[in-house]
């Protein structure tokens, strides 16, 4: 294993902020994950869109035979395909507002939320989450960001910690993307009703950091993804808010 001195190859912020916690130590980095077969050459997506359009054909009435003869599979390749309880997120995917909206107008919203949750929203256990039970998701919608409240911060009330550091170099390249007009995702929100109490509260599931980003840019509205677990509370949310979504 070769030593580096982290001054010669990290960025000085980045510097600055490992320093703050293991100044003067020696400090193993782990290599980056390495990526899964077919990954690269783009062969493995293939043969995922190629499933599904297996059992695309097949829900719509296909014999085995038939897909056999048309994907010069065998009997029991095909049967193995229709018959798998694996889930594919391969999509027309891409980490944008313009993307999510474009998947909930194909009926696609859960599934971007998904893929988006364990790819760039890098929040496996959140995804696992909504899971386990059904959910009404609610397509973007713009919505007065006054009315959402941090939950992940620096601030010693906050229910998510994070370095003060690290959070303020994120909300930083969040808010020049905000100003170069980037198409940023949707926040996540989930709306709920408190056990014996009448109203419901929002949540932050999922953009804490742009939310702090367009605050303190002063942008007043963004575009929101509510979910809800019990329809009695999804109708709570169109009642009192319905009127604020455009």
């Amino acid at each position: 294993m070769k030593y580096v001195n982290g001054g010669d190859i990290l960025p000085p912020d980045l510097l600055r902020q490992l320093q703050s916690y293991a100044s003067g130590m020696l400090v193993y980095i782990p290599a980056a994950e390495k990526r899964g077969w077919g990954e690269t050459t783009g062969y493995r997506r293939c043969l995922a869109e190629r499933n599904r359009d297996i059992r695309q054909l097949f829900a719509r009435g296909a014999s085995i035979g038939e897909l056999s003869d048309r994907f010069c599979l065998s009997v029991e390749s095909i049967r193995r395909i229709v018959y798998t309880k694996k889930e594919d997120f391969f999509m027309d995917y891409a980490c944008t507002l313009t993307n999510a909206r474009q998947a909930a107008d194909r009926g696609e919203l859960e599934k971007w939320i998904h893929t988006y949750l364990l790819t760039d929203g890098d929040n496996k256990p959140f995804s696992d989450g909504l899971k386990m039970l059904d959910r009404i998701y609610h397509a973007p919608v713009s919505f007065p960001l006054s009315l959402l409240t941090r939950n992940t911060g620096p601030e010693p009330d906050m229910r998510w910690k994070i370095h003060p550091g690290w959070f303020e170099i994120h909300v930083g390249q969040l808010m020049d993307a905000v100003k170069a007009k980037a198409d940023l995702p949707p926040l996540i929100v989930h709306y709920w009703i408190p056990e014996g109490k009448p109203d419901g509260e929002f949540e932050m599931n999922d953009g804490n950091h742009r939310l702090e980003a367009f605050r303190r840019l002063g942008v007043e509205r963004y575009h929101v993804i509510f979910w809800c677990t019990e329809r009695h509370e999804y109708e709570q949310l169109l009642e009192r808010y319905g009127q604020l979504m455009a």
